[in-house]
């Protein structure tokens, strides 16, 4: 679903900057910041780099890109 908001330009263009290193486009780096920031703030004890581990995994583990973990190995 899709809706129209008013957005000040200055997010606009720290998301058109982080956008262009990251090659997302401007509305799916806002959608990237909005989900890191919901899961952060329904998990405050997670650091950023974990959260975005966890996101790293669950892409992967949805793509079959996952290996069995061998304990004790």
């Amino acid at each position: 679903m899709s809706v129209t908001v008013k957005l000040s330009d200055e997010l606009i263009k720290e998301a058109r900057s982080y956008g262009e290193v990251y090659s997302r486009s401007v509305p799916k780096q806002i959608e990237y910041w909005s989900r890191i920031g919901k899961i952060a703030e329904e998990n405050p004890d997670l650091s950023f780099d974990f959260i975005k581990d966890i996101l790293l995994g669950q892409q992967q583990a949805g793509a079959g890109e996952t290996t069995p973990y061998k304990f004790g190995a």
